[in-house]
């Protein structure tokens, strides 16, 4: 019993490790929620986002007088070592729980406590010197303190998955340039369509997923707005008047976010809108991501029996029967992480959906989905660059006879010779075996210097004069 030191709460006393930081309250959330795993640790911003709140709560009520200097000093100064790093280890809360984030949220106020206690020289668990609900809880309820923690993580992991997606984006549309010559087919259903360069596909990757940039930023400013002042539902109560507004203020002079107050507290405690529409816009990326990946392993399928067009880094030996065959194994890990992004967004809405009255309990689940999603996307879009993209080469010789031989160059002859003519070359030309190249001399449709002009796959790569 020497390593641990007793605590007590509503239900009793429980026994806590008497290095630990964290409290009875936390001690109990560790017995109860062995769910998912993930420890809130594993999110580091949002350890930091949960300082902010602290920080900016300690500073608001120092400044409306119900702090004392002394301890809001060593109050800042612990959610400041929070913000860099420190202590992370302290939180061993599961993050799929349930009390609607009350475990997350004293987990905090435990840690920066006895942090607080040992600055002022005291032992842990002295709670009449500062307290977790008195003092770091101060003017706050887990139904305004944890959304807007979540919010404040939100923000800084949404920043580093843009920065991912850049990188990435930098990628394709360098290989866009590398490839810009490279003549092949494109494909519809497919099926032959009509000549492209590889480039222009490798541009096109670069531009779809830039879109989406855009989107996720935009969907991420809607969590500038918090509900700090809301205390319990919305009302405000055990809050002093003007600390809604003074919070959000603090609150964004210590992030650099432009927090603001949410107009109607009330309506903001429940609502988890902005989760929704934000997991949406991952969703949108992933669905894009995936199909990039699809193309990819297409692309790259062979050697002798696929389409060939490009080779991807190998990455390890591909099968324990069949030597030499070497697999797309990057774009398949990244195929499974969209999967996992596309289904966490389901498990988002229903959380969402399942707000009653005035307060959503399945904010925990909803906040690990959204925040597992950013986690997998960034390692996927960093391994996708590492090992796959930048290291694309294109088989040039491949792409060209494809389009030498293809049938669908035909489609080039449609204002020339018309559609009924030009469908029934390509039929011949499948039938027999024959190219469209030299069907159309054997007919005699078109002279061969007029046939070279329109079938120069560089003269079929965009819109020109007839």
């Amino acid at each position: 019993m020497e390593n641990f030191r007793q605590e007590s709460d509503l239900l009793g006393i429980l026994n806590v490790p008497i290095n630990a930081y964290y409290g009875v309250q936390t001690q109990r959330a560790i017995d109860n929620f062995k769910i998912s795993g993930q420890l809130l640790s594993s999110y580091p911003e949002f350890i930091k986002g949960l300082a902010f709140v602290k920080k900016a709560a300690a500073k608001t009520n120092y400044e409306l007088g119900l702090l004392d200097q002394d301890l809001y000093s060593k109050i800042l100064e612990t959610c400041d070592e929070l913000i860099r790093g420190e202590l992370h280890e302290q939180f061993p809360v599961d993050m799929i729980q349930g009390g609607a984030g009350t475990s997350i949220n004293m987990n905090a106020n435990e840690v920066i406590a006895n942090r607080v206690l040992e600055k002022l020289g005291k032992n842990k668990g002295e709670y009449h010197f500062c307290s977790p609900n008195d003092h770091i809880n101060l003017s706050q309820s887990t139904n305004d303190a944890y959304p807007t923690a979540i919010k404040m993580g939100l923000l800084q992991m949404n920043q580093t998955l843009v920065k991912n997606l850049e990188k990435i984006i930098e990628a394709f549309r360098a290989k866009g340039n590398e490839f810009q010559d490279v003549i092949k087919m494109g494909r519809t259903q497919l099926q032959d369509a009509v000549p492209m360069t590889l480039g222009q596909e490798f541009e096109a990757f670069a531009a779809t997923l830039e879109e989406d940039i855009s989107k996720l930023n935009n969907n991420a400013d809607l969590f500038v707005e918090v509900n700090m002042g809301a205390t319990a539902i919305g009302t405000g109560i055990n809050a002093p008047i003007g600390y809604a507004k003074l919070c959000a203020k603090n609150l964004a002079e210590i992030t650099g976010f432009p927090i603001v107050s949410a107009p109607n507290l009330v309506e903001a405690t429940p609502d988890t809108g902005s989760y929704v529409i934000y997991s949406s816009a991952m969703k949108r990326l992933a669905v894009k991501l995936s199909k990039i990946c699809n193309d990819l392993r297409l692309l790259s399928s062979g050697p002798r029996a696929g389409l060939f067009e490009i080779n991807l880094p190998p990455m390890q030996p591909g099968s324990s029967i069949m030597p030499g065959k070497v697999n797309p194994v990057i774009p398949e890990v990244v195929n499974q992480v969209c999967y996992k992004v596309i289904g966490n967004d389901l498990t988002v809405t229903f959380a969402a959906e399942a707000g009653q009255l005035q307060l959503n309990v399945m904010e925990p689940v909803l906040s690990h989905a959204i925040m597992e999603n950013i986690h997998f996307l960034c390692n996927a879009l960093s391994t996708l660059h590492d090992k796959c993209v930048i290291g694309i080469t294109a088989n040039k010789e491949v792409c060209l006879n494809m389009v030498k031989h293809s049938i669908g160059i035909v489609t080039a002859l449609n204002p020339y010779i018309g559609y009924k003519f030009s469908t029934e070359i390509a039929k011949e030309a499948l039938m027999t075996g024959k190219s469209v190249y030299n069907l159309v001399l054997e007919k005699k449709i078109l002279s061969q210097e007029k046939l070279d002009e329109i079938l120069d796959p560089k003269n079929m790569l965009k819109p020109h004069h007839l």
